[in-house]
C-alpha cells in the first residue's frame, strides 16, 4: 500500500509517520489490513529524520498541477490531508490561503478523479468552520458560519470532500480538529498557538504572553489522541461518512483560566509567573467566535476517543515531549 500524508514535514504530519510506520498497516477500500510499503511525506521543506526504506520525503508546491501529477497515481491507495496555511497567517495573506486551502486541495481531488483509482482521502478540518453566535453545544450538522478566511477556506474544502466523494471519485472523510495543545516546538502563527505556548514555554522555564481573557473558552485535543483519532478515522468503513462526510472530534472543554490553573496544579507558582496577560484584538476575535464544546455523541458511538481532561494533557506532553532537566 502507498500512502500520502501533505503536510508531511509539519509537527501532525510527522508524528502521523512515525504512528503508521510502527503501526506497519492501514485498512483498504474493502476493510482488510494491508501492508504500509510506501509512506510519500510531501511538504514545502523536507520532512528529515527518517530512515525508514518505507519513507520518501518530497518537497514542492501542492498548488502546481505538475507536482500533484508526480505525486499521485493509480498505486496512492490512501491521502492523509494536513497540508494548510493556518489562521492568523491565511488571515494576514489572503491570497496564499486560497491557494493552499483550496486551489491546492482541488487539484489533488482533480487528480484522483483523472486516475478514477478512488483512494482513501482523510482531509482534516477546523473547528474554526464554526464562529458567531452558536449554540451552547455545536453538532456535527450545526451550520457552519466561519469568521475567518481559514474557517471559511476549511469550509469549502469540507463542500469539496463531499461532492467529490458523493460523485465517487474519491473515498472522502473529514474530521474537524479542536485546537491541539500541547504541541511542542515553537509558536507557529495559528491564532490558537497561545492555546500551548501558556503552557509549553513555563514548563520549559520560558516567559510567554496570553492574548486572550481567563473566560475564553477553548475545546482542545492533544496530540497524542489527534493522531489515534485520524488513523481511526482512515480505517472506519466508508458508510461511516456517507450521510455526514465530515466528524467533529472528541475534545476537553476547558477555558484558559482553568488551563493555567490546571497549569499551576501540575507545575507550581512559578509557571504561572512565566505567563504575562495581553489583550490581542484579533487573536481574541478569531478564537472567540470558535464553539468552546461539541456533542461527542456520534464520534464515540463510531469508537473515536479523545483526552479525559486538560490535566491529562498537560501530563502527556510531559511525557511524550519535555525535554528532561
Amino acid at each position: 500500500m502507498k500512502v500520502l500524508i501533505t503536510g508531511g514535514a509539519g509537527f501532525l504530519g510527522r508524528r502521523l509517520a512515525r504512528k503508521l510506520l510502527q503501526r506497519g498497516v492501514l485498512r483498504n477500500s474493502t476493510g482488510e489490513e494491508e501492508a504500509i510499503d510506501r509512506l510519500v511525506l510531501f511538504d514545502v521543506v523536507k520532512a528529515d529524520g527518517f530512515t525508514d526504506p518505507r519513507v520518501l520525503a518530497v518537497t514542492g508546491d501542492l498548488a502546481d498541477p505538475l507536482a500533484i501529477s508526480d505525486l499521485v497515481d493509480t498505486d496512492t491507495a490512501s491521502i492523509f490531508h494536513l497540508a494548510a496555511v493556518v489562521s492568523s497567517q491565511a488571515e494576514a495573506d489572503f491570497d496564499l490561503g486560497m491557494r493552499v486551502n483550496i486551489e491546492a486541495l482541488r487539484l489533488l481531488f482533480e487528480r484522483c478523479r483523472q486516475l478514477e483509482h478512488r483512494p482513501k482521502v482523510l482531509f482534516a478540518s477546523s473547528v474554526a468552520v464554526y464562529g458567531g453566535e452558536l449554540p451552547e453545544i455545536v453538532r456535527d450538522d450545526t451550520a457552519l458560519s466561519p469568521k475567518s478566511s481559514y474557517g471559511v477556506q476549511k469550509a469549502i474544502g469540507e463542500l469539496l470532500l463531499s461532492d467529490y466523494s458523493r460523485r465517487g471519485f474519491i473515498d472522502g472523510r473529514g474530521v474537524r480538529l479542536p485546537t491541539i495543545s500541547v504541541r511542542p516546538g515553537k509558536p507557529n502563527k495559528a491564532a490558537s498557538s497561545f492555546a500551548s505556548g501558556i503552557i509549553r514555554e513555563p514548563l520549559n522555564n520560558e516567559a510567554t504572553v496570553c492574548p486572550v481573557t481567563a473566560d475564553t473558552r477553548l475545546w482542545l485535543l492533544s496530540p497524542r489522541q489527534a493522531i489515534e483519532c485520524l488513523v481511526w478515522a482512515h480505517d472506519l468503513e466508508s458508510e461511516a461518512f456517507a450521510q455526514h462526510p465530515v466528524l467533529n472530534l472528541p475534545g476537553v472543554s476547558v477555558t484558559v483560566g482553568e488551563m493555567v490553573d490546571t497549569l499551576g496544579r501540575v507545575a507550581g507558582k512559578p509557571a504561572i509567573d512565566k505567563i504575562r496577560w495581553e489583550s490581542d484584538p484579533v487573536v481574541q476575535r478569531i478564537v472567540g467566535g470558535w464553539p468552546g464544546c461539541w456533542d461527542m455523541t456520534r464520534a464515540h458511538a463510531l469508537g473515536f476517543t479523545g483526552d479525559q481532561d486538560f490535566e491529562g494533557i498537560v501530563r502527556a506532553y510531559m511525557a511524550d515531549d519535555l525535554a528532561p532537566g
